[in-house]
C-alpha cells in the first residue's frame, strides 16, 4: 500500500517573516527559486500522492492564483479558514474531509523541503502501515541551522516520549489519519494536544531524519538560510 493523500499546512500568518509577509504569503516565500509551498507539493507528488488537501486564510487569492498556474500533476483542493483560523489540529480535522478513513502526510511548508526527504517519507509509511498508529518525522536538533530550538520530543525505539530534556525537534511531517481527530470537541485545536494525549497512551511514533534541517520561522532564519546557498 502507498499513501495517497496529503495535507499541506498553509493558512498561517507569518508575522516573524515581516517584512516579507506583508504583501507576500509565507508559503511562496521563495528559496533558490522555489516557493516553499511548491517543494511541499513536489515532495508529495515524487512520493506518489494523489490528492492534496491545502488550507489558507492570509492572502489566500494569491495561495489559489499560484496553483492555478503551476497546474501541478495532482488533485488540489482548497480548505478556506476565512473567518476563523483552525489551529493545526482543526485546520487538519477540515481539510480531510474527503479523505475518508485512508491515512495522509500532513506537511509544514515552513521546513525547506527537498527531493532528498523521499527516502524518508518512503520509511515513515513503512513503520506507519506497520502499527497503523500516527507517525513524526523527528531531527535531532543538533542538526538544525537554527540553534535556539530547545527540543520538542524524545525518540526511542520508534517511540516518541516527552521529558523534562528533549533531544528531538519535529521537522513539520507526519502521517496521521482522521480517526484520531475526530473525537475532538472544540474546533479550533493544536495537533500538541492530540499529541500529548497519544504520547501518554504509549500511541505515538517516530522515525530520526538524518538531513540538515532548515526551518523557515524568522526573518533573520531566512537571511542566514540564503546566505548558506543550499544546493537542492
Amino acid at each position: 500500500m502507498s499513501i495517497k493523500h496529503g495535507m499541506i499546512l498553509a493558512a498561517g500568518l507569518g508575522k516573524r517573516m515581516q517584512p516579507l509577509t506583508l504583501k507576500t504569503p509565507k508559503p511562496l516565500i521563495e528559496i533558490n527559486n522555489s516557493t516553499l509551498l511548491e517543494r511541499a507539493i513536489n515532495l508529495l507528488i515524487g512520493h506518489g500522492v494523489q490528492e492534496i488537501s491545502i488550507n489558507v486564510h492570509y492572502l489566500s487569492d494569491q495561495i489559489q492564483s499560484f496553483i492555478k498556474k503551476k497546474k501541478f500533476q495532482v488533485k488540489i483542493t482548497i480548505s478556506k479558514e476565512k473567518d476563523l483560523l483552525l489551529d493545526t489540529g482543526g485546520g487538519v480535522l477540515k481539510g480531510t474531509q474527503n479523505f475518508g478513513d485512508n491515512p495522509f502526510f500532513v506537511i509544514n511548508p515552513d521546513t525547506v523541503w527537498s527531493k532528498e526527504y523521499l527516502e524518508e517519507l518512503k520509511s515513515l509509511e513503512i513503520i506507519y502501515l506497520k502499527n497503523k498508529k500516527p507517525t513524526l518525522l523527528l531531527v535531532n536538533k543538533k542538526l538544525s541551522i537554527d540553534s535556539s530550538f530547545q527540543g520538542d520530543f524524545n525518540l526511542n525505539n520508534e517511540k516518541i516520549t516527552k521529558d523534562d530534556e528533549n533531544q528531538f525537534i519535529f521537522t513539520g511531517l507526519q502521517i496521521t489519519n482522521r480517526a484520531i481527530l475526530i473525537g475532538e470537541k472544540s474546533k479550533v485545536f493544536s495537533m500538541n494536544k492530540i499529541w500529548n494525549k497519544l504520547i501518554k497512551g504509549k500511541k505515538l511514533q517516530g522515525l530520526e531524519s538524518n538531513k540538515k534541517f532548515y526551518h523557515l520561522n524568522t526573518f533573520d532564519m531566512y537571511k542566514k538560510i540564503l546566505s548558506l546557498n543550499i544546493i537542492d
